[in-house]
């Protein structure tokens, strides 16, 4: 069965689909989670109160990608290019561990800024 969640940052909202790896495990479990939104190019990130042993870690991810970047402890939504991507490529700052996807548009976060409040539940 598929794990949905709800995302929220500052005014706008989406919902995402989590993978079936351990990953997502840990963070489904560690539902429901507030922090404050930070930004790095077309990226929002925070620190979450998961620690876990990063696996499959890419270096280039898809738009849309959720990624747990395991140097920050902390859940990614990935929505276009970063500071260190080349030509297309959507680029974290080191692998994360991909664990779910954005449905629809990703690209709604654009309108985030950094300190927004995020919050993240079961959807």
């Amino acid at each position: 069965m598929a794990r949905e969640i709800l995302i929220t940052a500052g005014s706008v909202s989406a919902r995402a689909e989590l993978r079936e790896n351990p990953t997502a495990d840990a963070i489904w479990n560690a539902l429901p989670i507030e922090a404050a939104a930070s930004t790095w190019g077309d990226e929002i990130y925070f620190a979450i109160p998961v620690r876990i042993t990063p696996e499959d870690g890419q270096a280039v991810v898809a738009m849309g990608d959720l990624g747990y970047w395991p140097t920050g402890s902390a859940f990614c939504i990935f929505f276009g290019s970063t500071p260190v991507s080349r030509g297309d490529e959507i680029r974290p700052a080191s692998p994360v561990s991909v664990f779910g996807k954005v449905s629809g548009d990703p690209k709604v976060f654009k309108s985030v800024r950094g300190g927004a409040r995020v919050r993240i539940e079961r959807g």
